[in-house]
């Protein structure tokens, strides 16, 4: 199953996320398919959360399910605002 969800990097004590779509079988902060935002929960930039709408409404469309972390935040950034 295709998964959106949430890859660790940065330092210790300074997480920062990769929002991402990967195989569910893969480690967390393994191989992805494909990168479509970032997440900075200590908010220390202006732009602590930027996700490519287009590419995540894409993978929804396709069927990716994301985790209840990634589905906030991609709510958070608009994916799911209806247009029209």
């Amino acid at each position: 199953m295709v998964k959106i969800r949430l890859s660790r990097f940065g330092s210790k004590h300074n997480p920062h996320y990769r929002i991402v779509v990967t195989d569910s079988r893969k480690k967390r902060d393994g191989a992805y398919i494909e990168k479509i935002g970032y997440y900075d929960p200590r908010k220390t930039t202006p732009e602590w959360l930027k996700v490519d709408v287009e590419r995540a409404k894409y993978w929804l469309s396709v069927g990716a399910q994301p985790t209840d972390t990634a589905r906030r935040l991609l709510r958070l950034a608009g994916v799911f605002r209806k247009e029209g």
